[in-house]
């Protein structure tokens, strides 16, 4: 499908006044929002809300996921932006994140990496399921971050090369703070993930992109105790 396509079926999606709604309710939200969200906020039942959003999964304007239950129970599942409809039908594309995150650089004082890995462990989607690869979810999530990886495996160690950089003119003004921004989004995502060590980013020119990530697998529990220590 070219991207013409993509934007009709978006289009033809977002016809439709109460999936639109059901779109701007699931952009707006700082988190992660579930069907019972939706049929509160819509007046609808939960089979009408869930016809509504595998449509508007199938033209690849939302994304699903699976979140912990809270208590006992079922895990549910939890809707959020493709990364793919930034800065269109109204959404807020990757500058506008970026300038989030600059903002509470200044109104903290604290650094870079800092600021990025807070937001790393906030905005990770979803949780994981029982026998997940970590790696894989890693990758998933810097991925719906916009950051186009490709996964190269050596045992107990990986990379994630990164095929596009988000921020790329802002990079090529400021790319130290940019690159720390990236670094710790990653190790806050893989600090939520559980299992992972972002050890370093090896950076690159932000318009041809391929920076690598460095990572390694470590025990349960390890990565608390690093913290700690």
């Amino acid at each position: 499908m070219t991207s013409h396509d993509a934007l009709q079926v978006q289009a033809r999606a977002l016809g439709d006044p109460t999936r639109h709604r059901i779109f701007r309710f699931v952009g707006e939200s700082p988190q992660p929002v579930g069907v019972a969200e939706l049929t509160e906020h819509c007046g609808l039942n939960h089979n009408a809300v869930r016809q509504h959003l595998a449509k508007l999964v199938d033209a690849g304007l939302l994304v699903e996921a699976t979140s912990a239950p809270n208590g006992r129970g079922r895990p549910r599942l939890v809707y959020r932006l493709d990364p793919a409809t930034d800065s269109r039908w109204g959404v807020s594309g990757p500058y506008e994140r970026l300038s989030v995150l600059l903002t509470e650089m200044l109104r903290t004082g604290e650094p870079a990496e800092q600021v990025g890995e807070r937001a790393g462990r906030e905005l990770r989607f979803g949780s994981s399921a029982p026998g997940a690869d970590p790696v894989a979810e890693l990758s998933d999530e810097m991925a719906r971050h916009g950051f186009e990886p490709q996964i190269e495996r050596d045992e107990d160690r990986f990379t994630l090369v990164l095929g596009h950089c988000p921020f790329a003119s802002a990079a090529v003004a400021g790319q130290d703070t940019i690159c720390r921004l990236h670094l710790g989004l990653a190790k806050g995502a893989a600090e939520a993930i559980g299992g992972i060590e972002v050890d370093r980013l090896v950076p690159h020119d932000p318009h041809v992109a391929n920076c690598q990530l460095d990572c390694r697998l470590v025990p349960d529990g390890s990565q608390a105790a690093d913290h700690d220590g």
